[in-house]
């Protein structure tokens, strides 16, 4: 996007982007339809017959575990009438997936195995009558789908933009997520368009304001011009008085067990396009998965991973490293929603504006989003 008359000054998109019914249509249509998006963990489906129930765009999957351990992906509606087979976000199908409704009766996958009367309907062709597929895939232990006719691979999506944060994919396979589990979590129902999320994330103009625990932690954050010319690749060091990562910035766990010398005692934070945030320091991980639900609202799951053996051990006390972060999210969510109501405002019909700090990072967001919507950036 060009600058504006005053030169180094960048203009955000306009107002309606955050605002309008066909723009939010569009990107499920366009984004949140057409490209991988991840769902959650695959440890969350531990077993068969365990399932995960997610919108998707306008859809909503589901993500059942079979017998042979393999995870599938389906359209949560039933061959019959049309109703929602999992009513709730997780549970356990057992050993097949029943229609509440008239109990048309899904093997794990996908199938139908039968009906009720089916004496009547014995020359049906079960095979023409099973649960329609979703594209499912798994990437350091996170679940990815795409309701794609013909997706992309998925590594193809998602190494570029971790190459593009870090410079090296090496640096991030040593986080090795897929082998950490989940020590806590934290939903959020925020009351603002899902860029406005985004583009916080991506800059930093505004920590010293109101993130002073943040900055207290990572004292280059401070800095108003923290950003300009996009992310650091080497890291942005924990202040050298302070121990971890926390609140307290004194709780110390055992650091992940693949990192290098030169990995401790950074951060490291990066937006996975269309809906995951990943932020890596030396001894946890944090992962944001966002839901879209309407051009104001967006559903927001935050996640803190730990080495296993910090979770199962039960000697360590990780809610202090969960509670910087957790501040982080409370102080983020917030300053969207202020934004939130003056995105439809006559003073801001043709959008705001970047400073210098924030250009790069928004500016590389805002080409894909206009790119994904067939608009020129």
């Amino acid at each position: 996007m060009s600058t504006t008359r005053d030169s180094v000054l960048m203009p955000t998109l306009g107002s309606h982007y955050y605002t309008d019914d066909a723009v939010f249509e569009a990107e499920n249509e366009l984004i949140f339809e057409s490209q991988w998006y991840y769902v959650g963990r695959a440890d969350e489906i531990p077993a068969p017959g365990r399932f995960l129930r997610r919108r998707v765009g306008r859809e909503t999957v589901l993500l059942v575990r079979g017998r042979d351990q393999v995870i599938r992906g389906f359209l949560n509606v039933c061959r019959h009438r049309g109703a929602q087979l999992c009513l709730t976000e997780t549970g356990d199908t057992g050993k097949a997936i029943r229609c509440p409704y008239h109990a048309w009766t899904y093997g794990l996958d996908g199938r139908l195995i039968t009906a009720p009367n089916w004496q009547a309907m014995d020359s049906l062709d079960r095979d023409g009558y099973g649960l329609h597929d979703v594209h499912v895939e798994q990437w350091e232990g996170l679940l990815w789908v795409s309701l794609a006719e013909r997706p992309e691979p998925l590594r193809d999506q998602l190494r570029p933009q971790i190459e593009a944060r870090l410079a090296d994919y090496a640096k991030f396979e040593r986080y090795d997520l897929g082998g950490l589990k989940v020590g806590g979590r934290v939903e959020y129902d925020v009351a603002a368009n899902w860029k406005l999320i985004y583009e916080n994330f991506q800059e930093c103009y505004h920590c010293g304001t109101i993130h002073p625990e943040l900055v207290h932690t990572i004292p280059e954050f401070q800095s108003p011009a923290m950003g300009t010319g996009g992310y650091d690749p080497t890291g942005y060091a924990i202040a050298a008085e302070l121990d971890s990562f926390s609140l307290s910035g004194r709780t110390v766990l055992p650091t992940l067990p693949h990192l290098l010398p030169e990995d401790d005692r950074l951060y490291y934070g990066m937006v996975v396009r269309p809906n995951c945030f990943i932020s890596l320091v030396s001894d946890h991980v944090i992962v944001h998965r966002f839901e879209p639900l309407a051009p104001d609202r967006t559903k927001a799951v935050c996640e803190w991973l730990f080495p296993a053996e910090v979770i199962d051990s039960g000697g360590y006390d990780v809610s202090d490293a969960i509670a910087l972060f957790g501040k982080v999210n409370e102080q983020d969510f917030a300053a969207a929603q202020w934004c939130q109501p003056n995105m439809s405002s006559r003073a801001y019909r043709d959008g705001g504006v970047l400073v210098p700090s924030e250009q790069t990072q928004i500016g590389v967001f805002y080409q894909w989003y206009l790119a994904s919507l067939g608009e020129v950036a």
